[in-house]
């Protein structure tokens, strides 16, 4: 037969390894193979929309700042602190490539924290001024402020849950079996470290509602 006039061709050091491939191709079509970069670049992606939704905030913040000024120049420390915050956070910054990494991760989210604390200042200074809770810039920053606050909250859930997925499928049977012999170099991916609970968006509110 053709099988046994190969099998009889072939030096007998490669028949091991013939016979190896002749079990595990047909289990690397039928048992999930692409599990894992799959769900690699499921997290890959989500993070990339996190990215998105902070620089979205970041680049609200000078048109924000230089609309407060305008009615409350006096209050500095509070809009310097804001520019202060925002510098830092965009300076921080955490690649697809890079998430690997739990302390780079620690300090863009303790950045964004910083970020978020000043503006919080910010929104409740704007309280005592009620002409500038009535400009309608302000007012249009507000409710790009509260949705980009949603999306960032949104998408900061859909990547813990990517990323759940991914690093489970480093550990669970069968794909640990790729990961143990074809996907040796991929390592878990790092999270926030806050419970999910607490990471929820902030309240943004400038005083504009009924009854505020």
């Amino acid at each position: 037969m053709l099988a046994q006039r190969l099998a009889r061709s072939l030096p007998f050091r490669t028949l091991p390894a013939f016979l190896m491939m002749a079990i595990v191709l047909p289990l690397l079509a039928g048992c999930g193979y692409n599990t894992i970069p799959t769900a690699e670049e499921n997290a890959r992606a989500a993070w990339s929309e996190v990215l998105n939704q902070y620089q979205r905030r970041a680049d609200l913040i000078p048109n924000l700042v230089e609309t407060v000024k305008g009615y409350a120049s006096h209050e500095k420390d509070t809009l310097d602190a804001v520019v202060e915050a925002r510098a830092k956070a965009t300076q921080i910054t955490v690649t697809p490539e890079t998430l690997k990494d739990p302390e780079a991760l620690k300090k863009f989210q303790d950045a964004q924290a910083g970020l978020t604390s000043a503006l919080s200042r910010l929104i409740a200074v704007s309280e005592a001024y009620p002409d500038l809770k009535a400009n309608q810039n302000f007012l249009a920053l507000q409710a790009q402020l509260e949705g980009t606050e949603n999306r960032i909250a949104v998408a900061r859930r859909d990547y813990i849950q990517a990323v759940r997925d991914y690093n489970l499928t480093l550990k669970t049977f069968p794909s640990v079996l790729w990961a143990t012999f074809w996907f040796r170099s991929n390592e878990p991916f790092a999270n926030f470290t806050v419970d999910e609970d607490k990471m929820q968006p902030p309240k943004v509110d400038f005083g504009t509602k009924q009854g505020g």
